[in-house]
């Protein structure tokens, strides 16, 4: 994984983030016993989803390499 820069991309970021922040709403109003406002953390954090789909659907996100298919070999006689 360390050599295939996974993850390091500009909506990768953003949807963490916001996820993050998210999941840290939640996490406050569930201390304060406020079900509205974990629901609305659970809200923002979909939306990091949303967004970072979104971002890498816009060009922003992890190229993706097609590799070519190579010959196949032919078959070895069987001894």
């Amino acid at each position: 994984m360390a050599g295939s820069s996974h993850g390091h991309t500009p909506a990768a970021w953003t949807g963490v983030t916001i996820a993050f922040i998210g999941f840290c709403i939640s996490g406050a109003f569930t201390v304060m016993a406020e079900p509205l406002g974990v629901v609305g953390g659970l809200v923002v954090a979909a939306l990091g989803g949303v967004v970072g789909l979104a971002m890498g659907a816009a060009g922003l996100g992890q190229k993706t390499v097609t590799r070519s298919k190579a010959p196949a070999s032919e078959p070895q006689p069987q001894s």
